[in-house]
């Protein structure tokens, strides 16, 4: 299973700029390498970020949870 996730720009405050992953849906690769892909939600700014789904200690699997990059 993959994460999907649209990576959302933030507002540029000093000389620091902050963008955002939202977690939006997930994917599945399926035999043949192809994948489907389910999404809760439309991005607005038509990208999608397909990751694999990284179990770390402490994560938020619940769907909630917003990355910075």
């Amino acid at each position: 299973m993959k994460h999907v996730y649209t990576i959302v720009e933030g507002v540029k405050e000093g000389n620091k700029k902050e963008d955002y992953w939202i977690r939006i849906g997930v994917a599945f690769e399926n035999k043949d390498g192809s994948i489907n892909v389910k999404l809760n939600a439309l991005p607005v700014n038509g990208t999608l970020h397909i990751r694999d789904r990284k179990d770390e200690e402490g994560g938020n699997k619940n769907g909630q949870e917003e990355l910075s990059s």
